[in-house]
């Protein structure tokens, strides 16, 4: 009896943990995807799940394997298609649960750039990085942020439905309140929130929240590529995070400013290098619009200041092109000018969309590790080249072996400017 009961429980419970891993599948599963001519689409799917095509607004847009990939191909290798393809996942083939959308875009050519700039970023109102204890005039402790449902790594936009925008917005708005109660609007997750809080009145008859607060994030970076058809570049190859929160930073607006070297501190096992420069009295160069875990993106107003060279164009490669084995990078180390210097290309994950670690790179040029020890703080972004191509920028450093790290796609950086909202 106890025997029989034991394997019914165990059959719900896994007949429970299939229904859960199906309906998470299925939530999760996007409903848009963007891709280039001739690349090929990947897509994971649990048993009995199956994509079905509905429609195509280019009729070569029509390769299609329902169970494995999405291929776009017109059967002519070097020619450029676009178009749009209108998709259905299903059970078992018959029942409609999503629909879905791949847009197709045609190969791009960019210029490669590698020079080491400045960023400074400024953010769509204030994050919310620290909560500490408020001394009141009664010499009493108070936490007036307790119970306001507020957390590190949210961003306050409005008080009293006037907006934040700066530091200085906020601290205005707390001390004019005189102590009375204030409605907070703040975004978590792109979800906007909110909340009251009552401020505290100090002894030196200031009135605060108890919020440690950051509205800019600066630091330094290369600059990956620029794309002559749209005037976009696009840098670093990862997202600025917080140092506090260690999330992304949601920004508003931003800049690329020239840089001047001051030292290169050698990478070690345990002890990432760096690339030391100054922002100070930059010029700026262009704009910054975008913040991504795939990198920085903007338009450049001064191209002067980057040197770009019109007649070192390459197509980007898609990620199938990406082989094991040599390619280049183009950094700014020797005399603030790009050079190419030699590396390896050890791994490559041609099904990885979801993050910036696409492929396994190792640093073999002897100048540049007589120079750096390997990859430095300063060099995320870097172009690597394979085959006269394009091909995506370095990432990150392994801490416990400086002469290897990552790098991602070409196609995840461009998708972020051609990314169809």
């Amino acid at each position: 009896m106890k025997r029989a009961r034991f394997f019914k429980i165990t059959f719900i419970l896994i007949f429970l943990l299939l229904i859960f891993l199906y309906i998470s599948n299925i939530t999760l599963f996007p409903e848009n995807f963007l891709i280039f001519s001739h690349e090929t689409l990947n897509i994971s799917l649990l048993p009995g799940l199956e994509i079905k095509q509905i429609s195509s607004s280019n009729p070569n847009l029509n390769s299609l394997n329902r169970f494995k990939a999405i291929q776009v191909s017109n059967g002519a290798e070097n020619e450029n298609i676009s178009g749009q393809i209108k998709l259905s996942l299903n059970l078992f083939g018959q029942f409609p649960l999503k629909d879905i959308t791949v847009n197709v875009i045609p190969k791009s050519t960019v210029i490669p750039v590698g020079n080491t700039v400045g960023l400074k970023l400024y953010t769509n109102g204030v994050l919310v990085v620290g909560m500490s204890e408020i001394e009141g005039e009664d010499n009493k402790k108070y936490k007036p942020y307790e119970n306001s449902g507020i957390e590190e790594g949210d961003m306050i936009t409005d008080i009293n439905e006037k907006k934040i925008t700066c530091t200085t917005d906020l601290i205005e708005c707390v001390n004019s309140s005189q102590g009375k109660s204030l409605k907070i609007t703040y975004v978590r997750d792109s979800n906007q929130l909110e909340t009251n809080i009552t401020p505290t009145k100090t002894t030196e008859n200031e009135y605060k929240l108890g919020l440690w607060v950051r509205d800019a994030a600066a630091g330094v970076g290369t600059v990956t590529f620029y794309e002559p058809e749209t005037q976009t570049f696009a840098a670093l190859g990862h997202g600025i995070m917080d140092i506090d929160t260690q999330q992304l930073i949601n920004i508003s607006k931003g800049e690329v400013v020239t840089t001047n070297l001051l030292s290169i501190t050698k990478g070690e096992k345990g002890k990432p290098g760096e690339i030391k420069s100054t922002i100070e009295d930059g010029k700026t160069i262009g704009e910054v619009y975008k913040n991504t875990a795939f990198g920085i993106y903007g338009t450049l107003k001064n191209k002067a200041y980057l040197e770009i060279d019109k007649s070192k164009a390459m197509d980007v490669a898609i990620r199938e092109e990406v082989k094991v084995g040599k390619a280049t990078i183009l950094c700014a180390i020797q005399n603030s000018k790009p050079q190419e210097y030699e590396i390896e290309i050890t791994k490559v994950y041609t099904n990885n969309n979801y993050n910036n670690k696409s492929m396994e790179i190792k640093i073999t040029d002897p100048k540049l590790l007589e120079l750096t020890g390997g990859i430095i703080q300063g060099m995320s972004g870097s172009p690597i080249l394979q085959g006269g191509k394009f091909i995506g920028a370095v990432t990150h450093v392994l801490v416990s072996d400086p002469t290897r790290g990552y790098g991602v796609f070409a196609d995840l950086m461009l998708k972020q400017i051609k990314s169809v909202e």
